[in-house]
């Protein structure tokens, strides 16, 4: 994974994230928190030292 590709990985987990903490539906914020769980899971296999989120 180039450093590029790194970067907007980064950015679309914090997007989402910021997303999952700003909507009122359970069902909506649950379904957010798993797709940046899956991103996160993406990110750690194609960069394995990868330091984890920065929030």
């Amino acid at each position: 994974m180039t450093e590029h590709q790194l970067r907007e990985q980064e950015f679309q987990i914090a997007r989402y994230r910021r997303l999952e903490r700003e909507v009122t539906d359970p069902l909506a914020a649950s379904l957010l928190h798993s797709i940046v769980e899956e991103l996160e899971e993406e990110l750690r296999r194609g960069h394995p030292d990868w330091p984890g989120p920065r929030d």
